[in-house]
Formats: structure tokens, sequence, C-alpha cells
């Protein structure tokens, strides 16, 4: 079946960087708009950033500046580079492949990003 594997989280300090990975299978990746998400603990789960199929793209005002999100449809694979970490991005990130119509909805397992001194 469809399905998208996160990789690239880990531990880095304040003002560091890391490049998520979403690698996508059994799908027509050049057709879905993919995005990432985050959730910290306590929270409820937020889009960072998105990229359309159209190649539209739309960042959360957290993320403007220092993330940037951009895909490879011949790997069928999306990445979010994070730069200039600060402690509140703490979360699990998560990949989201999405088509419609019809709703048809694809998320990864979730990577955990912790940043801290």
């Amino acid at each position: 079946q469809a399905q998208l594997v996160e990789s690239g989280g880990g531990l880095v300090q304040p003002g560091g960087s890391l490049r998520l990975s979403c690698a996508a299978s059994r799908i027509a990746f050049g057709i879905f708009d993919m995005g990432w998400y985050r959730q910290a603990a306590g929270k409820q789960r937020e889009s960072v950033a998105s990229l359309g199929s159209s190649g539209k793209i739309i960042y959360a005002d957290s993320a403007k500046g220092r993330f940037t999100i951009f895909r490879d449809n011949a790997k069928k694979s999306v990445y979010l580079q994070m730069n200039s970490l600060k402690p509140e991005n703490t979360a699990v990130y998560f990949c989201n492949a999405k088509f419609s119509p019809p709703n048809f909805e694809v998320w990864g397992q979730g990577t955990l990003v912790t940043v801290s001194s």
C-alpha cells in the first residue's frame, strides 16, 4: 500500500540545522500535494510547510525565513531544511501526501526533532 517514511530527525542545539526527508512509495508522487506537519507535547498537530503538485508553497509564519520545503519528483521525496532551530521547534514531524478527489491521504510515522542545549 501507499507509504511515507520520514528520516533525519535527532537532537540539535539551538541555532543548529537539520534536514528532514520523506520517501514515498506506491503512489503517483507527482500529482500529490505534499506537506510537513509537527506535533509538540500537549499540542495539536499543525502545518509547517506545504508544497502542492502545482508548485505552490505555503509556510507557517513561524517557519518563514528559516525553513525550506522542496521536492524531487524523480526520487519521490520531499524535504524540509530547517535552519536556526529554536527549542520551541521541538516536536514530532510528520510527512503528509494528499490527493482529492477522492479525499485520499497518507501519513508517515513521524520523526522526532529535539532542540536543546
